[in-house]
């Protein structure tokens, strides 16, 4: 029995762990999820996937390119397509091609698979493709549908049919993964405000506390102190006022230093010549991309985690970095930027420093301050795990989402869920005062009427 499904435009992704997690560990206390990709993403490098083999055998992979329209055609012929997708097709057939006839297709066939197993609910991550798949869900089979926001997909323009606007009225949750995002989306769509609610994202702390317990802070606290951060090399990493940042404490003379950026992306060759043009090559590099046990061992001998997030000049940004979450749970202290989630992870003066964006003196001064004192440092890495622990752990988001679904009558009902967490009765109750009150409240309209 299949409790709701899940519906990704690419799963599993390492680009996506985050969705992997949440998924691993839902099944770990218990709750069976259909899972789809859009994408199939078997084909991705093997040297990049962090997750157990035989989750493949677990995901319904739809047929890619024109197989998709083939399926679909053949549940039409089967007659196990409602007529609203039949006459859709047929009507954008006759009127050119429009955006989301693929969705169509997607929804379509997903639609199928879900009546076959029962399932009335299914929830995506990412307001894109996945979500607006969903939408098409609810259109044409009434299968009730939520999705978890996230960062660009909710802050960047996009040219789907379905708006954003439009995705959040019709679905019955919207999570999004921090407080900033909340207050964001209830102050944009006020009509929707009362279904967004905030989940983190959940993370496998154990092997970056395991780094963190390793960490022999005498080694890390003298010599050359190592500045560490990982990301991709785009706009909203602000790795450039990293650099500057770097320039400026040169300048100011303070010693004893080196800056390790990891990761690869379109702005590698401009920050190797902002390295060079800064006078900073002999204490900052760019050490290209690394597998997570290498990113471990560079947080295990951390003085610092850098990353000044920015705001991207079409809106974007980062919204809770994991790779902060990552460095917390290994007990580095962290020096970040005020914007979006990051002051949600980065509590200023308690597990680590935050500036304004763009304040490139601002940020140096930060850094520099942690590096001056050693056991103030340590103490904020340690109040870094501790928090990252009570907030981020993925056994805590993975409850907080399964009591979101179940409180809603998104999750069929299972006692056998109960017996690891009792709070779901109260959850479930919930559930069926809705449902009761909501059908008293129609009855008596109808007595009236």
């Amino acid at each position: 029995m299949y409790h709701l499904a899940y519906v990704f435009e690419r799963f599993p992704s390492f680009t996506q762990t985050f969705c992997v997690r949440e998924i691993l560990e839902l099944e770990r206390q218990g709750l069976r999820p259909l899972i789809f990709s859009i994408r199939d993403t078997r084909e991705e490098d093997e040297s990049q996937k962090h997750f157990p083999p035989d989750l493949y055998e677990r995901v319904h992979f739809l047929p890619q390119g024109d197989d998709l329209v083939e399926a679909v055609k053949t549940l039409k012929a089967e007659g196990k397509l409602p007529q609203s997708v039949v006459l859709t097709l047929r009507h954008w057939s006759d009127n050119g091609d429009r955006a989301d006839k693929r969705r169509v297709h997607e929804a379509a066939y997903i639609g199928v698979k879900l009546q076959e197993a029962g399932v009335r609910h299914a929830h995506s991550h990412f307001a894109g493709i996945g979500a607006r798949t969903c939408w098409w869900l609810k259109f044409f089979y009434d299968i009730s549908y939520s999705f978890t926001g996230h960062a660009n997909d909710l802050f960047c323009k996009t040219d789907f049919e379905v708006t954003l606007a439009k995705l959040m009225g019709d679905a019955t949750l919207v999570v999004t993964v921090s407080d900033y995002t909340v207050r964001n989306l209830q102050g944009r769509f006020p009509e929707s405000a009362s279904k967004v609610k905030r989940v983190y994202n959940g993370l496998n702390l154990e092997p970056f506390r395991a780094a963190g317990h390793r960490r022999d802070v005498d080694a890390v606290w003298s010599g050359e102190r190592l500045i560490f951060t990982v990301g991709r090399l785009i706009e909203k990493k602000g790795f450039d006022d990293l650099i500057k940042a770097c320039a400026v404490m040169k300048k100011d003379g303070v010693k004893d230093f080196r800056g390790v950026i990891v990761g690869d992306g379109p702005l590698e060759d401009e920050l190797q010549e902002l390295i060079r043009a800064s006078g900073v090559e002999d204490c900052v590099e760019l050490a290209g991309p690394k597998s997570q046990d290498e990113i471990i061992a560079y947080l295990e001998r951390a003085a610092i985690f850098a990353l000044p997030c920015v705001t991207e000049k079409d809106g974007g940004k980062d919204n809770l970095p994991t790779v902060i979450m990552e460095a917390m749970g290994a007990r580095v202290p962290c020096v970040s930027t005020i914007l979006a989630g990051v002051p949600e992870m980065v509590i200023d003066g308690q597990t680590g420093r935050l500036v304004e964006e763009r304040q490139v003196e601002d940020f140096a001064k930060a850094m520099a301050d942690v590096l001056a004192d050693k056991e103030r440092a340590i103490e904020m890495g340690i109040a870094g795990e501790e928090r990252a622990l009570e907030i981020f752990a993925k056994e805590v988001t993975a409850k907080q989402m399964r009591r979101l679904q179940v409180s809603r009558g998104l999750v069929r009902f299972d006692a056998r869920l109960t017996r690891d967490d009792p709070g779901l009765w109260f959850c479930y109750a919930r559930q069926w005062v809705t449902r009761f009150l909501r059908m008293f409240c129609w009855r008596k309209k109808d007595r009236v009427g």
